[in-house]
């Protein structure tokens, strides 16, 4: 029999399989029926398979393997992609798209390969290419690009106004799960285009228009899909994912929505809760139960809080009325409750990290729009799953489920991992299987064929055809009703076993005898009477047959009598009658026989319906057979059988069992078979009162193994089997009369006949083989149970015993305590033997504990302690227990006799607890020996978080080699300088001090590390290699366990070389050649002015010349001071230590620069009375912004305004931005809406003049748009260069002086700023909290106080330099408060100067202390931006003007002579072009700096910003739409666009994005890199002449190479894949989400509505005048909000 369970499968073996050979593609993945022809098409590995329904391959494709790469996009070049291989094609996909009028369907065929693209196949011919692109965009890519990530999809066919063909659209929805590989902005559902395709469309495209299911983070939620299918107007996924919603649990849900919802405003989704812990769908299948639609969904449970499957699984069903059900009371809970049910409680939420939220709309909302509208929330998502109890449960882990009806009842078949087909009933708990393809996994496509006679099964290797039943195999009713297969019945008149339509009369009583229905039973006879008579007579003969079928008219039954001529029966109810056979038509009787039993069949025609049995006898033939006894009712033999271990035992008994004449006595035979042995007993008779006859058989002994068997009531007993001693001999039971006998050979257990000798009466003393605190007795342990307890005695010799438990060949002995120590054998007293003794010692011992380490742990437990002593090996090691107070200590280790270890458990307090040992019952404590409970340990950081992973594949080193070029030639060092190492991401997993560096066998310490470099400072003399070689010493970097070799170090010895390395020789040539270029600049404009100008060049000149090497030397030297100073600052920078703004404040500082107020932070000012109208009006104009016609008609009509200024522009763009800044997607879709119409304008007039500046609305918004958008850019690449910079130039200007009346600097890159006069100044030592350089005036002295002592912390919370004083502090009693201005400041004429520490005589060394100011004068300079003005410029006390450390330019000191002359002029602001050189130093030290925010701005070497990939594809799109193919119109666009609109405004303002101070010194420096940046982005070329600023000299030689950048950046862009829509849209709605809750959109609604209010009457005429602004009451609605905002008389 193939089941052994009460409900039975009937699935044929596999040997009854139709099954195809294994087929080439393994594991094949998915297997599609072709409803129409029967067809089969099989998907797997590389392989595509067309089938016939009897399996039959029809043909075959090849889909792979093919050179891919999940990291490249097609189509895919060697040269392009690297990391591309030979890889495999798995069929993710498998669908049938029926055909259009003649067009034929098509299969639709996706793979792994290229990103998961689609083709057409034909159907009739899979051969046949229907459709195939060669270069795909990134919106056709369909499936997963790994296999192990699961897809699903479904084609639709709707309507559409917007096609041609009839409005048919045809479409496909896909789900898809995350891949970690690839494009990552592919939704999780999806629609593409099937169905027209023309151009520019392309097939399986997902087009903007098309829906999709945005999500914030998809590879948090982690979707597995599982199945998509139709039902109704509807379309449903079926998936599992992590619940982020609650307990980020793994849970399975059911999505929906409409087919004709192309926005999945409809989308829905409902958890699934099959109980019992299943919580990971696997497979479903749509089928029907009890007549109504069910979805049914095989479920395994969760592996912890993973999405791995475990092995217990389950068949739950869903009704789909009460799933659509659930589905609309979220939609309406959602719609118009808030999420809220009736109780308050929550049942429903918007899911996805989308920034909707659940509303209150009308209570008809989801009647009037069950399919969602714009202004409806979504996702939606249930909050009360849809339970179900597991329909029937098993321990595999089922994989796939198809379900059919029969008969009324639901047939399920499912199947698992492991090849097995199991079938199920939905009433039932129980299943039966099948093995269809052991060892390989049942695919989640399990098909029934057309007539549902087969199950179609794929596996890993092959398709099998499986019968649903195997009702025809068989041939009786009673086999056919004990498979108990819901698809049999037996068909009672037509005597086979068939399915219940197969049989005629299936629907009249008992004619379909159900194979599944318990009360069913085949029709059998329940007596027939008589059941015997003698062959001489002839009687009518009753038979009584339960579920007799009912006849039709004249039809009857049959009586058939063995092989007799049939006999009528008369039918009466359930008995039927008919005559017994007569005499002489008897067959006559089997010779030796004095009886016959003939069958009595009921027919129906030639069909038997049941067959009974009747007895013939003939008592003359009895006493002929036996004359010694006649017989009066017959003779029988019994046959008795018995399980004899692995023997088979036969009793045969030979007994007359009616003794008729006892006078007579027979002679009886016993006739015993054991073992093919046969033995012939003699056996009496004995009668008893009660007529009863009791047969004896004589004894007999036999020889055998088992001590007993049992035969009917015979015992066989063997007393030697197991009974090895005298003890266990007389255990034996008194019947079997079993004794020990002393005889020889041996004394032996034997039965008490047996015995030659006298049976011993007493056992000899028991024997003790072992005594290891159980006391093992190998012999005579007594007789009974009862006396062993009652009398055994086991102790050391003199020591009490407490308990004795005794087993039989073992005594265990409790003992008392003694006292003392004992040595001694221990004695065991068994009952009234003797006392037996062990050879072995016994040994008492007194364990002492003496310390533990450590002495204390945590709260939490899990501290493993060593607890010391002597003597711990004492009593059993299982009975050793340590305790901490209350709380066990769980002993880990094998105990010693001197310590061994424990685990403390967890303790609900701290505190110390004593350490008790019990070793059995006895305790041990030591002295002082106590535990202590601590708190458990918080962990607040850990430092690094990343690290370098040791590989010696040095094309993965962080660290370049010395000599990139020519890695194997030495690289020159000069000495006296720094060894530069160049490389990547050096501060992502490692500080300075962890990065050792070795220059052969010493040390070259390691000066700074950033990002891309190491600076390393060499010995003096070039060390030794350190291998006892001659050879060149090599540099060897440590980072952690890696080590990196860099190559060979040579020392430049030779004073003819040149004293500057190579990098410095660089810069010294670049240097040179930019002041030469400076200098014949210089020459030629003043070639024609006079000889004295000619004279004064030639000195410059002269001194220029001198300068060269200077130059190089000065940047070298001010490079590597600068690094020094950096250092410490590398490691604050990407962590903490980066004051980047919070959004809030950067958005405030961008949306609304000059604000002195924050507007995000400002709440409505309302009186309370009218609060809540206002915000309930606030809210209708939130809702009417939403309305894109609205929307645009109102910015349109503002900017048609004369006093619609530009400033106004800029504030209502920001206003809009943080009103809207929930919905960027939407806000996105505006802008470009607005975008187009200006660009509409501009190719009217002039294209390349677009976006240059911020003149409308929707430029402002741009700028806004791309601020938000490149905020998590800034925070995470951009901005740790950025503010690098910005120290950098803090450093190098606080280092020389700097006035603080006109905010010159000796240190600056601005020559309008530059401090030109030789001041004297030198560097002092103040002492304050710390030593720091300071220049020698106050007010500077104090900033940099402050500078040192909040280092590292951000600008806002230090305290304002003008809010303290600087006090000198000299002895115990000397203060004295160092003021910039009091009595006794030095005045000369009409200059009053600043005063100064040397003003005060402060000598280097001197103490100095910040106090708090009590008396304020004068203005706050800081604002709260973080810029900050010249100190007092321009300010006149009593007609005085301030300096600091030279008097203002605006009144030149120069001859009064001179002055007129405009040539004398010209020439004294020429001989200060010697200053220079200082730029130049300034330049060079800055460079670094200054190229690394460059790169990190223009890189394409990781991913640009989405937002600017979008906007430029935007861009591009718009050029070609307008058939603008001049590429300097385009290239201006995205400059204006991004360069020139953001960077520029944060390079000028790191303020905007740090919390920094930007002083007007810095100010100045960073406006000059600002104009290096623009000059970068312009498309025309870079001349310098004589006319050009001295600013733009300086960067002439880089500026080219930042042109190369831009261009680069803008063309990797452009030729990388465009159609990023997707992804786009995924960020802007992660970004809603994300701060939403920064900004305050009522504050800006307000404002926003004070410009309505302004313009009121324009706007409503202009949402009047337009037809669709009607339709949707635009007008109407903004006179409700102005009625609610401020009462205002309206027309309502």
């Amino acid at each position: 029999e193939l089941f052994k369970v009460p409900f039975s499968i009937s699935l044929l073996p596999s040997c009854f399989l139709s099954e195809i050979g294994c087929l080439d593609g393994s594991p094949l993945s998915h297997l599609l029926l072709d409803p129409g022809t029967g067809q089969l098409y099989v998907g797997g590995v590389d392989h595509l398979y067309q089938l016939t329904s009897d399996l039959e391959v029809m043909a075959h494709v090849k889909t792979g393997p093919h050179l891919d790469s999940p990291d490249c996009l097609p189509p895919i070049v060697p040269q392009d992609c690297p990391s591309a291989t030979l890889t495999h094609n798995h069929n993710k996909l498998l669908l049938m798209e029926a055909g259009q009028g003649a067009e034929p369907g098509s299969l639709i065929v996706c793979g792994s390969l290229f990103q998961g693209i689609c083709e057409k196949r034909s159907l009739t011919n899979i051969s046949q290419l229907i459709y195939r692109t060669s270069n795909p965009v990134d919106t056709q890519y369909v499936a997963a690009n790994d296999p192990r990530v699961s897809t699903v999809g479904v084609v639709i066919t709707t309507r559409s106004k917007q096609e041609a063909a009839g409005g048919e659209l045809r479409l496909m929805l896909v789900g898809r799960g995350y891949t970690s590989r690839g494009p990552g902005d592919i939704p999780p559902i999806t629609t593409r285009r099937l169905y027209p395709v023309t151009p520019p469309r392309r097939a399986f495209s997902q087009e903007e228009e098309l829906g999709k299911l945005v999500v914030g983070s998809y590879s948090e939620y982690n979707n597995h899909f599982v199945k998509a299918f139709t039902h109704g107007d509807h379309v449903y996924f079926l998936f599992s994912r992590r619940d982020m919603w609650h307990k980020k649990e793994y849970r399975t849900y059911a999505s929906r929505l409409c087919t004709s919802d192309r926005s999945f405003y409809s989308y829905v989704e409902v958890p699934l809760l099959c109980r019992g812990g299943y919580n990971l769908a696997q497979g479903a299948w749509l089928g029907n139960i009890s007549g109504r639609p069910a979805l049914f969904v095989v479920m395994a449970a969760g592996q912890a809080s993973t999405p791995v499957a475990t092995s217990r699984s389950a068949l739950c069903i869903y009704g789909m009325a009460e799933l659509d059900g659930m589905m609309q009371r979220a939609q309406e809970a959602c719609y118009t409750e808030g999420g809220r049910g009736g109780s308050g409680q929550e049942e429903a939420y918007i899911e996805y990290a989308v920034s909707s939220k659940c509303l209150k709309l009308p209570k008809d909302s989801l009647s009037e729009y069950p399919c969602g509208g714009e202004h409806t929330p979504n996702p939606i998502a249930s909050a009360v799953p849809l339970g179900a109890p597991p329909t029937v449960s098993l321990n595999t882990q089922l994989t796939s489920v198809t379900a059919a009806t029969e008969a009324g009842d639901t047939i399920a078949f499912l199947g698992d991992r492991e090849g097995r087909l199991h079938k199920t009933v939905s009433s039932q708990n129980t299943a039966g299987s099948v093995s269809v393809d052991r060892g390989g996994a049942i695919s989640a496509d399990l098909l029934l064929d057309q007539n549902q006679r087969h199950v179609y099964v794929l596996t890993n290797e092959r398709v099998s055809k499986v019968p649903v039943s195997s009702c025809e195999r068989q041939t009786d009713c009673r086999s056919c009703l004990s498979i108990r297969d819901p698809y049999c019945g037996w068909c009672v008149l037509e005597g086979r076993c068939s399915r219940k339509h197969e049989c005629e009369r299936h629907l009249l009583a008992n004619h379909w005898l159900r194979s599944f229905d318990p009360t069913d039973q085949c029709i059998a006879v329940q007596s027939l009477q008589p059941a015997n008579q003698s062959r001489e007579e002839q009687t009518q003969v009753t038979l009584s047959v339960i579920q007799l079928p009912v006849l039709q008219g004249t039809e009857s039954l049959l009586c058939v009598f063995g092989n007799l001529p049939p006999q009528p029966a008369i039918v009466m109810g359930t008995d039927l009658t008919c005559h017994s056979p007569a005499p002489k038509l008897l067959p006559p009787m089997p010779a030796g026989s004095d009886h016959m039993t003939l069958p009595v069949s009921l027919t129906f025609g030639h069909v038997t319906i049941t067959t009974g049995n009747m007895t013939f006898y003939d008592c003359g033939a009895v006493s002929q057979l036996n004359q010694s006894s006649q017989c009066v009712s017959g003779v029988s033999q019994m046959y008795l059988r018995c399980i004899l271990g692995v023997s088979q035992v036969k009793l045969k008994l030979s007994l007359n069992l009616c003794v008729s004449s006892p006078q007579d006595e027979a002679q009886y035979m016993c006739v015993v078979e054991i073992e093919e042995m046969q033995f012939n007993l003699t056996a009496a008779v004995e009668k008893t009162d009660d007529n009863t006859n009791i047969f004896t058989c004589s004894s007999h002994q036999v020889t055998h193994t088992p001590a007993i068997r049992k035969c009917s009531h015979i015992h066989l007993y063997d007393c030697s089997a197991g009974q090895s001693d005298c003890s266990q001999c007389r255990a034996v039971p008194e019947e079997y009369g079993c004794v020990w006998c002393p005889g020889s050979p041996a004394p032996s257990c034997v039965y008490s006949q047996s015995c030659s000798s006298l049976p011993t009466d007493t056992c000899p003393p028991p024997q003790i083989t072992q005594v290891s605190l159980l006391i093992r007795l190998w012999s005579n342990l007594g007789t009974r149970y009862q006396d062993v307890v009652e009398s055994t005695s086991c102790l050391p010799t003199g020591s009490p015993v407490l308990t004795c438990l005794f087993t039989c060949v073992r005594v265990v002995c409790e003992l008392q305590r003694s006292g003392n120590n004992k040595v001694g054998p221990v004695e065991v007293t068994v009952g009234t033997t003797p006392p037996g003794r062990s050879t072995q010692m016994f040994t008492y011992q007194d364990p002492q504990l003496t310390g533990l380490v450590p002495d204390k742990g945590p709260v939490s437990g899990g501290t493993k302690l060593t607890i010391k002593g002597r003597q711990l090996l004492t009593g059993q090691t299982s009975d050793l227990t340590a305790f901490l107070g209350p709380h066990p200590c769980y002993i880990l280790n094998e105990v010693t006799d001197s310590q061994f270890v424990c685990k403390t458990s967890s303790s609900n307090r701290t505190g110390a607890v004593p350490v008790q040992v019990f070793f059995g019952k006895a305790e041990r404590t030591g002295p002082d020996l106590t535990f202590r409970y601590l708190d458990d340990p918080i962990i607040t950081k850990a430092t690094p978080a990343e690290s370098f992973y040791a590989i010696e594949v040095t094309s993965c080193s962080p660290l370049f080699p010395l000599n990139r070029d020519a890695p194997d030639a030495p690289y020159r060092f000069k000495p006296g300088g720094v060894i530069a190492v160049e490389g990547q991401d050096l501060t992502r997993a490692m500080s300075k001090d962890e990065v050792q560096a070795r220059l052969g066998e010493q040390d070259c310490e390691v000066k700074t590390l950033d990002r891309t470099h190491l600076y390393c400072e060499p010995p003096e003399v070039q060390p030794l290699r350190g291998d006892g070689s001659t050879e060149l010493p090599s540099l060897k970097v440590f980072m952690g366990n890696l080590q990196l070799d860099l190559g060979l170090v040579q020392y430049d010895s030779d004073s003819l070389l040149s004293p500057i390395p190579l990098v410095a020789q660089i810069s010294l040539a670049a240097g040179a050649a930019v002041i030469i270029l400076s200098v014949l600049v210089v020459i030629l404009m003043y070639r024609r002015k006079s000889k004295q100008a000619l004279r004064d060049y030639k000195k410059v000149l002269l001194q220029l010349e001198t300068l060269e090497i200077n130059v190089g030397d000065q940047c070298r030297k001010e490079f590597t001071d600068l690094m020094t100073e950096m250092m410490d600052l590398s490691s604050d920078v990407g962590g903490p230590g980066l004051p980047l703004l919070d959004y809030k404040t950067y958005a405030d500082r961008i949306f609304f620069p000059g604000q002195q107020t924050a507007l995000l932070s400002r709440q409505l000012d309302l009186p309370e009375s009218r609060r809540q109208t206002v915000e309930q009006g606030l809210q209708q104009l939130n809702n009417l912004l939403n309305n894109r016609l609205f929307l645009t008609r109102f910015i349109h009509t503002l900017e048609a305004q004369q006093g619609f200024s530009q400033r106004d522009r800029g504030y209502v763009a920001s206003l809009l931005t943080i009103a809207l800044h929930d919905k960027l997607e939407y806000f996105t879709e505006v802008m470009k809406t607005l975008l187009q119409d200006l660009v509409q304008q501009y190719v009217a007039k002039n294209p390349k003049l677009m976006l240059r500046r911020t003149e409308t609305v929707v430029e402002k918004m741009l700028t806004n748009w791309m601020s938000i958008c490149l905020y998590s850019f800034l925070k995470e690449v951009a901005g740790e260069p950025l503010y690098m910079l910005y120290r950098a130039i803090k450093y190098q200007v606080d280092k020389g002086p700097v006035d603080a009346v006109t905010g010159k600097a000796k240190r600056t890159l601005n020559d309008s700023h530059l401090l030109r006069e030789d001041v004297d100044y030198s560097a002092m030592v103040t002492i304050a909290t710390q030593l720091l350089p300071v220049a020698r005036h106050r007010h500077h002295h104090t900033d940099k106080i402050l500078d040192q002592v909040y280092r590292g912390a951000p600008f806002s919370q230090r305290p304002a330099a003008g809010s303290l004083d600087l006090e000198w502090r000299s002895g115990q009693a000397g203060h004295l408060t160092l003021s910039d201005d009091d009595v006794t400041a030095v005045v000369h004429g009409r200059w009053k100067r600043l005063n100064t520490l040397q003003h005060y005589k402060v000598p280097d060394g001197a103490t100095v202390a910040l106090i708090p100011r009590f008396h304020t004068s004068g203005v706050n300079q800081v604002f709260q931006t973080g810029e900050k003005t010249p100190m007092l410029e321009g300010e006149e006390e009593e007609g005085l003007r301030l300096w600091h450390l030279v008097k203002s330019s605006e009144d030149p000191e120069i001859p009064k002579h001179r002055k007129s002359s405009m040539r004398e002029r010209e020439r004294a602001k020429a001989i200060p072009e010697i200053y220079l050189t200082r730029l130049l130093s300034m330049k060079g030290t800055l460079q670094k700096f200054v190229d690394d925010v460059f790169v990190a701005i223009l890189s394409t070497k990781r991913p640009p910003p989405i937002a600017v990939r979008f906007f430029f594809d935007f861009l591009d799109d718009m050029a070609e739409k307008h058939g603008i193919d001049d590429p300097e119109t385009v290239h201006i666009w995205k400059t204006n666009s991004l360069p020139l609109r953001f960077w520029v405004n944060i390079l000028k303002n790191p303020q905007f994005v740090l919390d920094v101070q930007v002083t007007d010194s810095i100010d100045a420096v960073l406006s000059v890199i600002a104009q290096t940046f623009i000059d970068s982005c312009t498309t025309s070329e870079h001349k310098v002449g004589r006319d050009s600023p001295v600013n733009k000299l300086l960067y002439a030689r880089e500026i080219p190479r930042y042109k190369q950048l831009v261009e680069r950046y803008y063309s990797d862009i452009h030729s990388a894949a465009s159609g990023c829509y997707q992804e786009m849209n995924s960020t802007l709605t992660e970004l809603s989400g994300s701060f939403a809750s920064e900004v305050n959109g009522l504050v800006a609604l307000h404002e926003l509505y004070k410009y309505i209010n302004k313009y009121y009457d324009q706007i409503i005429m202009s949402l009047e005048e337009d037809s669709s602004g009607q339709k949707m009451q635009l007008a109407y609605r903004l006179q409700q909000v102005a009625a609610l905002v401020e009462n205002k008389v309206t027309d309502l």
